[in-house]
Formats: C-alpha cells, structure tokens, sequence
C-alpha cells in the first residue's frame, strides 16, 4: 500500500514518490534513488539482471563443479575467525549432510558468527567449488528451513547498492505487483498478434515473477521489443532532418596533391578508400552524413583534413568541433601549419578564448575572411556566424549529443556532415545507432607504429614496475599515470590523482619532475601542464582520464593505469592509444588487485589484443551498451532491458515494424498510433523534431 503523510492509504500512482510505499520511508527512498528508483513506475520497470534457478534441493554428494546450489545442511562445527589484514576478516565453518560435507566461507561478515548455531539446520545457497578433498562455498546466502517456499524456485536478482537487499527489494515488487495498479498498453490488439508480443501487465509480471522460463522469454521479448521500438522511432525522427536531402551546394572535383605534397608521409591504403569515399559524397547530389570508425592513432585526423581542404577549395568554410580544449587545441596546431602553406586561414575559438578575440574570429567569419574553424561546444553558441558554411566535422561524436551535431550543421545551408570516432563499435551497433549515417572504416595503422605491450600486474610488483618507469624517464622518455578518483575517498579502496601526487614527487619519483591533471581543474591550467608536458618538462603526468581523447605526445612511452579494472575494455584501450604515438617501442601497465575471476580475465583481454574493434565487441558483451561508451553516450537512451548486443533478433523486428509505422503514418495522426506517440514523447521529448505534440 501507499500512504500519505497522514497515515491514510491512498490509491496507487505510477508517478507516486517511492518514499510513500510502505516499509520505504525517507532514509531507504535515498538508498532507491541511486538505484534510479524514485516513482512506483521505476521500480516496477527496475527489472531483475539474471535469474537464479533454485527450483531443485540438492544433496552435498551431487554438487557439481561451478554451479550454484540449494540445498539442506547442519552446521558441523564452531565458526572460525581469522583476521588476515586490517580491512579483511574470513568466518569460515563446515556443514554436512547425509550424504558428504562442505567448507562454508564467508569475508567480512561478522553476524556469521551470531547466525549459524552448531548443530542447527539451515538452507544454503551458493556457487560450489570441488577442490581436491571436498566442496567448499564462498559467501553463501543463508535461510531458515522454514523459508523454503518461498526460496525454492526461479528467483530473480537484482542489481543493489549498499543498505538494500536482494529480499527487500523482492519485497517492494512484490507490493506493487499485488495492487490493482495497471501500466498502459500501447500496442493494439492486431499490432501485438502481428509481433507475436504478450500484454504489457502479463509481461511486467512474469519478468519479476515467473512460474517458468518460458514465461520470462516471453515477457522479456515483449518489454524489450517496446524499449527497442519507440529507440528506433525516435532515431528515425532525431535524424531523418538531413537524410537523403537534395543539396544546393555544388562540389567539384579537387586535386589533392598540394596538400599531400606537404605531409612527411603517404596516406595508408585504409585512409586514401575513406578519402574516395568523402569525395564520391561531396560531389554527388546528396548532403554528405558518414561516419568514420578509426582505431587510435589510424590517421583520421588527416582525413578530416583533407575533406576540409576539398570543402575550401569549392569555396566553402568549413568547421571542426572536438570535446575538449586540449584536442582541439592539438588539432589547431597541427592542421594549421599545413593550411597556412596553402593560403587557406585557420583560427580556434574555445572557452578560452578571450571575449576580444572571439568578436574578432566572428567578424572575420562573417566577411569569409576565415576558412576553417576549430574549436569545442563554444562553436554551437549563438554568436558564432558562418558566411558560407559547407561542411562540419565532429571528432570523438559519441562525446557529443545529436541535438549539438545538429546545431552546428544548421549555421549552413545543407551542410555536409563528418563525425569521426576513436571508440570503435561493432559494425552491426554502429549501423543501428546511426542508421542514416554511411560507414567508413579505417582499420589499418601507419606503417613503423609497433604494438604498444600492455601487462597486467598486481601490488607485488610495485617496486619493479617503479624501477622501469625510472629507466624509461632516464632515457628521455616520459609517464603518463590514470588514476579513477581524483580525491581519496573512504568509501573506495582506490587510487587518486591527488594522494598519488603527493607519494610520487616527495617520495618514490622526488628526483623527476612530477604534475597532475584532472577535470575539476580550469582550462587554463589543463593547457599550460600539457603545454608543458608536449615540451618534455614533465617526466610523469598523473591524471584522471580527461587525457583519455586524442591528446598525442609521440615522447610518452608508458602509461601506467592504477586500479585498472574499473575501467570499461573500450575506455583502458583508449587510455593505451596515448602512448606508442613515436618510434619508441610503448608500453601499458595495468595495475590490479582484484582477484576475482572476471576482472583478471577482462584485463588479460588488453594484453592479449592491440585492435580496438575486438575489444569493442568484448566491452560491449562484458558491459552492456550503456557503460560500453565510458560515460553513458550522450543521446542514447538507459536501456532498462534490451541489450543491443544479445537481443539482435527483436532488433531487427522492432526496427522494421518501426519502419512500417512510420511509413504508413509519418506524423503519428492515425487513432491507432496515438498510445505510441504519447510514449515516445515521454520518453524522448525534447530530442523529437518535426512531430506535432
């Protein structure tokens, strides 16, 4: 039930504050929040993130190696302590059946030694490990006899945070569930028969409640068929504006050997097809929108480069926008010095840039008196004025919302369209996130760039790892090192920026010279420390990963990653591609001391693999699609359940019955449609252009 502050009970409602259901309260509605649940419609749609099947009681003798099992057992002896470092305290005891006997363990628990009674039955759940004399189980959870009903089953788990648990949370769902309250259907009748979909209430039931697993592939095939569904239709709506758009620009072909001319190097075969691709576009009779996939350090840059220089030399400006002051300072300075050769002019406008010289930049853009401009989100604003805007190219556009893409190809008339990225994404994910984008891929690096060796090493190796880094500076060389906390904080055994700093420059490194960088500082100081870095005034750069996009020092060979299993594959591997930019040979230390099974295998992937699309297709299956981006992509939506890498099948048919809809009713008139246009409003909003609400 729900009450009010009074007491009373009041009629459920999807919007209702979590905190009003009963056994909730202030200091748990909190805990909820973290979780993301702060109505009754988000915890009903918090859906469980596997199923444990506990429908069979095990005896101890059938246990089988790795799996999870229930079962009935006496505690056999007394609860031993072992106190093995200040944070680390093991409660271990041995139950028994009639049939055999097992090791129970249990780390930092202290109420273990209360709970269990020796000579006592309880019930146990846990993951079984056969060593060589007998069964034993790590944290295993605990129940009385009594709650074998309730316990035997299939048992869905949910994803927690400190002060919430698995039953409580089962609780909550289960009071919800067992009010008259009811989600709005969206789909007709007909519609559900043709995608063969179960009834939304059925399907949110079964998903938290299942009799069987029949039951769960149903209602998940049916809830994420909606999430997948209203996704595509609003992708559809976002990026339809430029698709296919007959252009008032005219191209012409350009001869690019001035610009090739001046480069120390020749194009990779991978870049010079990309090159052909762009100017097949340019000069067809469709506004240009194509991505280019490149793993770190492929050259897509120059590519960028050579597009701009083509949109110039038809007598257009052309502009580039990165994410951060740092990358689009670098590429200002690179960029620059081969368009200045070519009489093309070139400026940069970011946050810090001064007001007198962004009024100045601006009027010189107005009177086309600047051909390319470089800069940061500062190139959205509304002052900033193109003359004649014919192409805009986003570096790392994952960093970037559509809505911001968009914006600045709107200060053109049908502007051609560039976004690039280093975080390369499975073909199949890309296609469906930029449907309406053409695909390039550069998958082939410049020739003399060795594979950077990456190693995963533990606090053991601490004094070794130090005594490497220290030969590398001796050589000339210089360190990054990432940590995943600016400050200390009590909460997390993890390394920081700061406490690191202050280890290393008076302590381990105090002969060398020692900085650090993080987000929180301003950019102006960010500048001036990479400024420094660039010019080998810096031995070792401590920071957190705000270095991890495009910054390019071909004299830092080693980055050392501290507590690199918090880190997603994709995001390690991008942090890897800011070294071995040079001709030394570069490498990448991992440092980890979580010694669970998946991390050490998650990180042995990066020392097994230098390509960036394997370890893609690896973080996206580890990490789910969300966290597969670092920070969750900006203009994609939380998928509550889909998984756009393991539910391909509903994919595809969300997305032509995505198609067929809008086809058939562009503008969502039909009465039919009206519970799916009020959905996708809902949940997309703001980000839906051309709909009338």
């Amino acid at each position: 039930m729900i009450y009010n502050v009074y007491g009373d009970i009041m009629s459920i409602n999807l919007e209702q504050n979590i905190q009003y259901i009963k056994g909730v309260g202030p200091a748990k509605a909190l805990l909820l929040n973290k979780l993301g649940i702060f109505t009754v419609k988000d915890l009903m749609e918090y859906y469980p993130r596997v199923y444990e099947d506990r429908t069979r009681l095990k005896n101890i003798s059938e246990f089988l190696n790795g799996e999870q099992a229930l079962f009935i057992a006496t505690v056999s002896s007394p609860v031993k302590t072992q106190r093995i470092r200040k944070n680390l305290v093991i409660y271990s005891t041995f139950v028994s059946d009639d049939t055999g006997v097992c090791k129970m363990t249990w780390y930092n628990q202290a109420y273990i030694k209360t709970k269990l009674i020796e000579g006592e039955k309880y019930l146990f759940y846990g993951k079984v490990d056969i060593g060589r004399s007998r069964a034993s189980i790590d944290s295993s959870l605990i129940y009385s006899i009594s709650d074998l009903d309730k316990i035997q089953g299939i048992y869905p788990i949910y994803s927690l945070t400190a002060g919430i648990t698995q039953n409580y949370l089962f609780k909550l769902e289960d009071e919800i569930y067992n009010s008259d309250i009811l989600i709005r259907e969206i789909f007709t009748d007909e519609f559900r028969k043709k995608y063969s979909l179960a009834e939304v209430n059925y399907a949110m039931r079964n998903v938290h409640f299942p009799k069987d697993f029949n039951a769960i592939n149903v209602a998940r095939n049916r809830i994420i068929f909606e999430e997948l569904f209203l996704f595509q239709l609003a992708l559809m709506n976002i990026k339809n504006s430029g698709i296919g758009v007959k252009k008032n620009t005219i191209y012409k072909e350009v001869d690019l050997k001035p610009f090739l001319d001046l480069l120390p190097f020749e194009l990779t075969n991978a870049q010079k097809n990309v090159v052909n691709e762009i100017r097949k576009d340019l000069t067809s009779d469709k506004v240009m929108n194509r991505l280019v996939q490149g793993d770190v350090g492929s050259g897509k840059t120059m590519v960028a480069a050579l597009a701009m220089y083509m949109a110039v030399k038809n007598g257009y400006q052309a502009s580039m926008m990165a994410p951060t002051t740092i990358l689009a300072n670098q590429h200002y300075d690179e960029l620059s010095k081969y368009f200045e050769k070519l009489g093309i002019s070139t400026a940069i406008i970011t946050s810090s840039t001064t007001k007198k010289n962004k009024r100045e930049i601006v009027e010189k853009l107005k009177n086309n008196e600047i051909d390319i401009l470089i800069g940061t989100h500062s190139l959205i604003e509304d002052d900033i004025c193109f003359n004649n805007l014919g192409m805009v190219i986003t570096d790392e556009q994952h960093r970037f919302g559509v809505k911001q893409r968009m914006k600045l190809s709107t200060k053109g008339n049908t502007v051609e369209t560039l976004v690039m990225t280093a975080t390369p994404i499975p073909r199949t994910l890309a296609i469906i996130l930029y449907g309406d984008l053409d695909l390039s891929i550069i998958d082939e690096m410049p020739p003399g760039r060795s594979p950077v060796i990456t190693a995963v090493r533990d606090e053991s190796s601490e004094d070794k790892i130090n005594a490497f880094l220290k030969s590398q500076i001796n050589e000339g060389r210089q360190i990054y090192v990432v940590c995943p906390l600016v400050e200390e904080n009590e909460d997390l055994d993890l390394n920081s920026v700061n406490v690191l700093f202050e280890r290393y420059k008076n302590d381990v490194f105090k002969d060398y010279s020692v900085e650090f960088l993080h987000g929180k500082m301003k950019n102006k100081e960010k500048d001036e420390i990479m400024q420094r870095f660039k010019e080998n005034k810096i031995n070792i750069l401590i920071s957190t990963t705000v270095i991890e996009v495009g910054i390019s020092v071909s004299n830092a060979t080693v980055m050392v990653i501290e507590n690199a299993d918090r880190f997603g594959l994709a995001a390690l591997h991008q942090l890897r591609g800011r070294v071995g930019r040079g001709k030394y040979q570069s490498y990448c230390i991992l440092k980890s001391s979580n010694r669970s099974v998946n991390a050490r295998e998650r990180l042995k992937i990066m020392e097994k693999s230098n390509s960036g699309f394997d370890i893609a297709e690896k973080d996206l299956e580890l990490r789910g699609p969300g966290d597969f981006f670092g920070i969750r992509q900006s203009g994609m939506p939380e998928f509550k359940l889909a998984n756009l890498l393991t539910d391909t099948s509903i994919l595809k048919s969300s997305q032509e019955a995505a198609k067929e809809l809008v086809q058939k009713d562009k503008n969502f008139e039909l009465e039919e449609n009206a519970k799916i246009k009020e959905a996708l409003f809902e949940k997309f909003g703001e980000q839906l252009n051309n709909i009338a609400t």
